[in-house]
């Protein structure tokens, strides 16, 4: 019994790491929409990895879906990089 509460509270911790994590991600990023030509510079909440390949494959759908086109990811941060990004961000800070 006492290895089964000690398993049981070790997923736990690794389910709670992951949440943290996840919950922690963001990336800056620009995009483009054609015809007039736009250009915006963003933030976003990255659920999955986090590291520039798999932000562009999660927010490149999320941007294609209100006319947008992912041109790059800029960087992936934790929480401790919003404040600075924000007022750069503007209306597109985690708009997407």
């Amino acid at each position: 019994m006492k290895h089964i509460v000690q398993l049981f509270v070790l997923c736990l911790a690794l389910t709670a790491g992951h949440a943290v994590q996840a919950a922690g991600c963001f990336a800056d990023y620009k995009a483009k929409q054609d015809n007039p030509l736009r250009l915006h510079y963003g933030v976003a909440q990255i659920n999955g990895a986090c590291d520039a390949a798999s932000a562009a494959a999660e927010l490149a759908p999320r941007l294609a879906a209100q006319g947008w086109t992912l041109l790059n990811i800029v960087s992936t941060f934790g929480e401790d990089g919003l404040a600075q990004r924000k007022s750069s961000a503007g209306s597109h800070y985690l708009r997407f």
